[in-house]
């Protein structure tokens, strides 16, 4: 077991899990960028549309929702470093099909932000699904990605 505490990152000499020390990493800035989708029946992009789903306006509830789940990474991803962030953005776009959600996330830190960006995607879909689900039961959420993350010494990745 010894070989895996020098090939994983996240486990030790004995194989047991750890927090990477990062406190000799440079701060950098770094962003992340994450999407998804809600695939939603007609009638409920309708609603959305006209601003009629019952339970209120979901979009706002999904936006809200999407950038408290970026700031609570470190309580659900049990490794995750608790990092400041400095900006979190949630977009929300209606098409026929559903909504795509873009989330954007901002830092100077010592390690990326790709964990919350895909969080805040993630619980702004949830939060949709929950504001629409008596109008759309089979709402699905799918597609949930990073597609670019900036700084850190491995610079720029797109997808």
């Amino acid at each position: 077991m010894s070989a895996m505490g020098s090939e994983f990152t996240h486990l030790d000499d004995k194989g047991s899990a750890r927090m990477v020390d990062v406190s000799s990493k440079d701060v950098s800035s770094r962003t992340a960028t994450a999407t998804g989708f809600v695939r939603l029946s007609p009638e409920c992009v309708a609603l959305l549309r006209a601003g009629d789903i019952p339970k209120g306006d979901a979009l706002s509830v999904a936006r809200i929702a999407g950038i408290m789940g970026a700031k609570r990474v470190p309580d659900l991803v049990p490794l995750c470093h608790p990092i400041a962030l400095h900006g979190v953005t949630v977009d929300l776009a209606i098409d026929d099909a559903g909504v795509a959600i873009t989330a954007v996330t901002r830092t100077a830190d010592r390690t990326g932000v790709e964990m919350e960006a895909l969080t805040s995607v993630t619980v702004a879909a949830l939060a949709l699904v929950d504001m629409v689900k008596a109008v759309d039961p089979a709402a699905v959420i799918t597609d949930v990605r990073v597609e670019e993350k900036t700084g850190g010494r491995s610079g720029v990745w797109r997808r």
